[in-house]
């Protein structure tokens, strides 16, 4: 697992990529390489960056060149011994151990068709000397993230955005669309970046840039279409993908490790590893008491060691108390662009941890949730199409009723108002508004009403944008739906991006079993109603773990990787918001209103609503804005 960088078609091309390869240094910390191509046709530079996990010899170091292929790879692919096996059967011949050397040969004789053959993570760039091609590609389920930038007659292109600011900041500007969308969603979706210009290469595409200025961009693998067969399959026997699965992640030259929650989801992964390798060891968090009990949050790490117990594993507690004043500037950098979940720093501060332990792997059970129905606004969206059947005078006596609920008293949260005021705001809309209410931080008016009138516009389109990508199916069940519109836009977008940029800020490679091409096809082959029952989610996936799990982790209630934010936000910072955020550079260019601001704090500070997590939001934008404009990317 590694950083990578490049420039195509640059004339300061080999400048701008020792720029952004040091940007990105805690990615790779084990070795770091450029290479560089020019002749009267084309200017290629490659940098590197490694983290070295599978075959740690210098021999492996990148970029590798054979022949007239250099690679620059991201990744890991975990069935790289087969494809070896198969390749040197058809006359590769191979220098190292590597699973990069078995990507480049790969390419070499099967082209683009060898991606629907990996099985991993990864984003790398190919150039090929002898054509002056430069080719990126991504995984199937956007795992590993790749930016770039149209610059001149070619490209500019890394691991994460920083590096590109890093580079050229002064020749970028905000992308106020993506701005509004980050408001919306508190993360910013796949098919946007918050710097203009700059774009992520989609999840299972690939791209092709040639000399003479063309390009060719294609999907080789995209979740819609998989699902959509799958639909049509028989149900797949779970315990056993999940089982193959969970051992291929496994491959590895150093000790893998294993966040465990004690949920369903870690508890699984972590058992099933542990069972596999037994040297297997976990990580878990702890919050202090008094901020449990403002977040009504349960004690989760009760669980996990009971699961370390039961199993005999090595479980290390890490209490999650920073100081998030000092904390927050770090995490903006990290996350690379206004990503408004705090979970990331629970990540960033558990891979420290483990990093000091000399752990390089880290097994996560992330995925779960997205393919097989296990969040609440599955189960939440369910109950609101039933309810939006009531006669209107028993809706109207229930939001009486709980518009007068406060959502705390006496520095305890009431978590059942939160959730009750929560409900309302989408119990009596249609499947599609109803699903992305549920998740969204704001209503369309809302956000409207909170951002610049030149803005609104960006609202609709946002809000549009989501009902494409959720209608861009024709499955037909609501759960499945809902599973695939988590799939490309709340996975990709939040989950697997904040929990890249945590961890490769440790220089820690977090691996995830549930993300895989078999396992969604797995996922999809099986009904909504086999994943979703009343008010149980997951139905298929917990009776697969009760092979493996007492019935006491498999059904206690849902779990969720959360932090204190109404604590931090009542009062660590209550400072910095009044200083940075009220009198800040958003509400002063007028991005957003600041009468509208001052009542969504006097909301949350009054106990009325559960405003936290959009002025938690609205906080790292504001400091994601200043760190952008104190890199020369210009307001938008």
């Amino acid at each position: 697992m590694c950083g990578i960088a490049g420039c195509y078609q640059q004339p300061d091309g080999q400048k701008l990529v020792d720029m952004m390869s040091e940007r990105i240094a805690h990615r790779g910390p084990d070795a770091n390489g450029t290479w560089s191509h020019e002749d009267d046709r084309v200017s290629i530079q490659l940098g590197h960056r490694r983290l070295s996990i599978i075959d740690l010899s210098a021999a492996a170091d990148q970029p590798l060149s054979k022949g007239s292929l250099t690679l620059a790879y991201n990744g890991e692919l975990y069935n790289y011994k087969e494809l070896r096996a198969e390749l040197s059967s058809q006359g590769a011949s191979f220098t190292t151990t590597s699973d990069t050397e078995v990507v480049l040969e790969a390419w070499r004789c099967w082209g683009p068709r060898a991606l629907r053959r990996f099985r991993g993570m990864f984003a790398f760039a190919l150039a090929d000397r002898a054509s002056g091609d430069l080719i990126l590609a991504r995984d199937p389920l956007g795992i590993k993230p790749l930016y770039y930038l149209p610059r001149g007659d070619g490209i500019l292109f890394a691991s994460e955005l920083k590096a590109l600011v890093t580079a050229v900041g002064a020749e970028l500007r905000m992308d106020p669309a993506a701005m509004v969308a980050s408001m919306l969603y508190y993360w910013v979706p796949e098919q946007w970046c918050a710097v203009a210009d700059v774009k992520k290469l989609p999840a299972g595409s690939w791209a092709c840039f040639r000399p003479d200025g063309r390009s060719h961009f294609e999907h080789y693998w995209q979740i819609a279409d998989i699902a959509q067969e799958a639909a049509g399959e028989p149900a797949a026997a779970l315990g056993p993908v999940i089982e193959e699965s969970v051992a291929a992640h496994l491959v590895a030259d150093v000790p893998v490790s294993s966040f465990l929650s004690g949920g369903l989801d870690s508890s699984i992964i972590t058992v099933l590893a542990h069972q596999m390798a037994q040297e297997i060891d976990a990580y878990t968090i702890t919050f202090r008491p008094e901020d449990q009990r403002l977040e009504a949050m349960p004690d989760d790490a009760v669980y996990a060691r009971k699961v370390a117990a039961r199993f005999g594993v090595d479980l290390h507690e890490i209490e999650i108390s920073p100081d998030i004043v000092d904390m927050l500037p770090r995490i903006v950098d990290v996350l690379d662009e206004p990503i408004g979940d705090p979970a990331a720093i629970n990540t960033l501060l558990m891979c420290d941890a483990a990093r000091e332990r000399g752990v390089k792997v880290i097994l996560s059970g992330m995925g779960a949730d997205e393919l097989f129905g296990g969040y609440r606004k599955h189960i939440a969206c369910l109950m609101a199409g039933r309810y939006s059947r009531l006669p209107g005078i028993a809706r109207a006596g229930v939001r009486h009723s709980v518009d007068r609920f406060p959502v705390s008293v006496q520095g305890r949260g009431l978590r059942y108002a939160r959730w009750a005021k929560r409900f309302l705001t989408f119990a009596e809309l249609s499947e599609e508004p109803r699903f992305r209410r549920s998740y969204t931080l704001y209503d369309g008016d809302e956000l409207a009403a909170l951002v610049s009138p030149d803005l609104a516009g960006h609202v609709d389109r946002v809000i549009e944008d989501h009902s494409a990508v959720y209608h861009d199916n024709s499955l037909d069940d609501e759960v499945n739906r809902m599973c695939l519109a988590d799939t490309r836009l709340f996975l990709p977008g939040l989950n697997l991006a904040y929990t890249d940029r945590a961890s490769m800020a440790a220089s820690i490679e977090v691996r995830v079993p549930f993300v895989d091409p078999v396992v969604a096809r797995a996922a999809f082959s099986i009904r909504g109603t086999a994943k979703i029952r009343g008010r149980q989610g997951k139905i298929a996936l917990k009776r697969a773990a009760e092979s493996w799990l007492p019935r006491e982790i498999v059904h206690r209630p849902k779990a969720s990787f959360s932090a204190p934010l109404r604590a931090w936000v009542r009062n660590d910072l209550h400072e910095v918001i009044n200083d940075v955020l009220v009198g800040g550079e958003l509400t002063g260019s007028g991005m957003i209103r600041s009468d509208a601001l001052r009542q969504l704090i006097r909301d949350e500070q009054a106990g009325r609503e559960d405003r936290s997590k959009q002025i938690w939001q609205l906080l790292t934008l504001e400091l994601w804005y200043r760190n952008m404009r104190a890199m020369g990317v210009a307001a938008p």
